[in-house]
């Protein structure tokens, strides 16, 4: 009866985590609405006094930077980094009271892979919130934490039961937790990948002088290329943790299975977004494709990863199917 408790609490708390992230990806939606605004001011002031609209000392003032455009003060960004912490440490609580009603490290079925899955996603993004400014991905990592933890609440609970035989490994706590570890950091390079193609497309529109030049908000956020640097440093991280997840599978396969490699499916698509991950620092490595190109592969790599975390785990049968779904 405590174990049951324990996970109802630890249930309650998921929602509860779940409705101040959602109200945090709504702040951070609104900081992209005031980064748009405010570019747009910046450049209406700019064009009235280029076009003499204000007084000389106002132009005067404006040109040599002592007044002019106010640069934004990003409050909603604030805002949705403090509501993301408050939710993260719900989240955390109902990770401890599971694994306490568990008895055990709460990631043995793919509910509970999600709820590790997803703190970590956030953890990795407030730490490097702490050395870079990150902000502006706030509604994309926010946003696929929303998803992700919602799907799982709605259509992946089940109660607290024993461990399987081949999960009664420490090989558990290392090959999950570096798993997700993995996909925390991979999850910020698709997000920075994304932003660099949209920022890309804007910068050759800027060059060209075309009248639109897609969402305002990306005149404050870092170049192209600088964005593509970020992904590509995100995706080195992400590549050495699933590197090794991928050896610590083959170990702990040895142990429970006799065999390293069977080509289960949870086994082979493992291998696949190694190989997509590979194969894109291999291709930012190369001259020829660096920017559009390399930025895709990125996009598709973490695509690989949700399929293989959701569709696999959910349609398809074999050693891994662990997803505690009847």
């Amino acid at each position: 009866m405590e174990a049951l408790a324990l996970d109802d609490y630890s249930l309650l708390c998921i929602w509860t985590a779940i409705a101040i992230y959602a109200a945090a990806f709504v702040a951070y939606a609104f900081d992209l609405a005031g980064r748009s605004a405010a570019t747009a001011d910046a450049r209406s002031e700019r064009e009235l006094v280029y076009a003499g609209a204000g007084s000389s000392a106002d132009a005067g003032a404006t040109a040599s930077g002592t007044e002019g455009p106010k640069k934004p003060r990003f409050v909603m960004a604030r805002i949705g980094t403090a509501l993301t912490v408050l939710a993260f440490l719900f989240h955390v609580a109902a990770l401890v009271m599971r694994g306490v009603a568990a008895g055990r490290v709460p990631w043995a079925n793919l509910y509970e892979f999600a709820m590790i899955g997803t703190a970590l996603i956030v953890l990795v993004y407030l730490v490097v919130l702490t050395r870079v400014d990150l902000r502006y991905l706030g509604t994309f990592i926010i946003g696929l934490v929303v998803v992700l933890l919602g799907l799982a609440a709605t259509n992946f609970y089940v109660e607290v039961v024993p461990l399987m035989d081949p999960l009664k490994s420490v090989w558990l706590v290392i090959h999950v937790f570096v798993a997700s570890l993995a996909t925390a950091f991979l999850a910020l390079a698709c997000s920075l990948s994304v932003l660099q193609l949209l920022q890309a497309r804007r910068e050759r529109k800027v060059a060209e002088q075309a009248d639109k030049t897609g969402p305002r908000f990306l005149a404050t956020l870092p170049t192209a290329e600088r964005l593509e640097g970020l992904a590509y440093r995100f995706a080195i991280i992400g590549f050495i943790f699933w590197t090794f997840t991928l050896i610590a599978g083959a170990i702990w396969a040895q142990d429970a299975w006799g065999r390293y490699w069977g080509f289960d499916v949870k086994e082979t698509w493992t291998f696949i977004i190694w190989v997509l991950y590979a194969g894109y620092i291999h291709a930012r490595a190369t001259r020829g494709w660096r920017g559009s190109p390399s930025a895709w592969l990125s996009i598709v790599g973490f695509a690989a990863v949700i399929f293989n975390f959701t569709i696999v785990n959910v349609f398809f049968k074999g050693l891994h199917a662990y997803s505690g779904l009847s």
